[in-house]
């Protein structure tokens, strides 16, 4: 045991010296039975961009109203709560990541830190997230492309997105990398000439002036409508937990990997709070807002060309048809390609999504059924008028229980499995995120947890049908733990 501890003591101390090269982090993949296949090219500064670009620093513009509605006008409240919320499941995420450092997310690490079926389970569940979230992006972004465009039609305006992020992701990680980093100051240049012109607005005497307000309200505060908005303003968050996807192609270590979630959650975070406290201080008709929300979604805009007139209002609009069309889809397309490759490969998947273009190093039929989903979703729910608030309930609430998934993983891989004694990261963390997160998810609509478990209950029949025939869920090499992830010796069993 000694020479065991000394061993893990040493690649500690390597590894603070001195990066991984790729041998290393391949073999961090290899010990789980699977093969490197994806490219490791990634840095620190790319998995970071690619969270806040997946997260969309202006990601409060298109539902700002149903959030401020939904919050009895205390919008920066709900933001700071679910960065909260949030950041408990970022920091469980870190502890996985460093355990199983493989593509899968929630999948990969409920499965080996519970059991195979649970993984199973969880994958199927965050798909709500993951597979629906394209098609909603699409969506959103063509409806708002058609707005200031009229006489282009909506199904042209997605079919054009779903086809241009299509080919960016073909072209392999490193070209996503690239274009997201252009992306991402394109969207800081715009959320800072927002700021600066509704700041001044502010000073001048416009909207309601300077207050604490979109904080808090004695007037309208409870829990429950607070953390009713707060299910609805998560949505901006989700993103975070996709950097885990590229575990595979990261070439920092693993413990790198829940630091550039974190440090983007809390990024994304501030600018959250921050852009939503200057709008809901210039809210035009702020008692109508609250009265009827805001069906059309376009209170954000309307704050904006309250403080500097028409133009910031159509900059603020044409912006978020970008982020969310092209830069926030382009991220989520890849990442729910990933997912599919990695229960592809464990054969809870078909066969062929596992499949790795040999020039580009993508999971190309993968890449490819996402956006033919999207696309399929985004026609059909482009011809529903409630097709965007329906796509966004299930991708809330997938995304919801499979982190529940992902705390009860912590404490039963660390604790449980492992001894651990550290009560801090592996005990209380989680479990204070899970009862946040489920607090959230009982004051979700009635609507989403319907429909969410509807999903679960058919993800539960396919997991039947599997045992029937005989492919009940099995992962590579689940008996190789990685007991060098936690941080103290982890007893040889007897």
């Amino acid at each position: 045991m000694s020479g065991l501890t000394c061993g893990l003591t040493r690649s500690r101390r390597r590894a603070v010296t001195q990066p991984p090269d790729s041998s290393e982090t391949a073999v961090q993949v290899e010990r789980f039975g699977y093969r490197q296949e994806l490219n490791r090219t990634l840095s620190f500064t790319d998995l970071l961009i690619y969270g806040l670009i997946f997260m969309v620093p202006i990601a409060p513009f298109g539902i700002f109203g149903s959030v401020y509605a939904g919050s009895g006008g205390m919008v920066a409240l709900a933001y700071i709560i679910g960065m909260v919320a949030m950041m408990f499941t970022a920091l469980s995420y870190a502890q996985m990541v460093r355990a199983f450092p493989m593509a899968g997310s929630v999948y990969s690490y409920t499965g080996r830190g519970i059991a195979p079926p649970v993984g199973f389970l969880a994958g199927w569940v965050i798909l709500l997230d993951y597979v629906l979230v394209p098609g909603l992006l699409y969506l959103v972004a063509s409806v708002a492309m058609h707005s200031l465009v009229p006489g282009v039609p909506v199904w042209v305006w997605l079919a054009a997105f779903v086809v241009l992020n299509t080919v960016v992701n073909y072209f392999g990680i490193k070209m996503t990398a690239r274009v997201n980093r252009v992306m991402l100051a394109a969207e800081l240049v715009v959320l800072a000439i927002f700021l600066v012109v509704g700041v001044v607005a502010l000073a001048q005497g416009k909207g309601a002036g300077f207050s604490f307000r979109p904080l808090y309200d004695a007037g309208t505060f409870s829990w429950p409508l607070v953390f009713g908005a707060v299910s609805i303003a998560v949505l901006s968050f989700l993103g975070f937990d996709g950097i885990s996807m590229l575990a595979e192609e990261s070439r920092e270590e693993a413990r790198q990997i829940g630091r550039a979630m974190v440090g983007a959650l809390l990024l994304a975070g501030a600018l959250f709070v921050v852009q939503t406290w200057v709008a809901a201080l210039l809210v035009p008709d702020a008692p109508s807002l609250l009265d009827n929300g805001d069906p059309e979604g376009t209170a954000f805009y309307d704050a904006a060309r309250a403080a500097g007139g028409g133009w910031l209002a159509g900059l603020t609009a044409l912006a978020t048809a970008i982020a969310w069309g092209f830069a926030n889809s382009l991220v989520a397309q890849a990442a729910t390609s990933r997912l599919l490759y990695a229960m592809a490969r464990d054969r809870q998947m078909p066969r062929f999504l596992a499949r790795i273009n040999p020039k580009h190093k993508v999971p190309a039929n993968a890449t490819l059924l996402v956006a033919a989903i999207s696309l399929a979703l985004g026609l059909y729910m482009a011809s529903r008028d409630d097709g965007i608030s329906l796509l966004s309930t299930l991708v809330n609430f997938g995304a919801m229980t499979a982190f529940l998934a992902l705390h009860v993983s912590v404490v039963t891989h660390y604790v449980v499995r492992n001894g651990s004694r550290d009560w801090l990261r592996h005990l209380v963390v989680p479990v204070i995120g899970f009862l946040i997160l489920l607090y959230v998810v009982i004051n979700a609509k009635v609507a989403a947890q319907v429909l969410g478990f509807v999903w679960l209950g058919v993800g539960l029949l396919v997991l039947v049908v599997f045992y029937l025939t005989g492919r009940r869920p099995e992962l590579a090499a689940l008996t190789e733990v990685a007991h060098e992830s936690t941080d103290e010796p982890v007893k040889e069993p007897h």
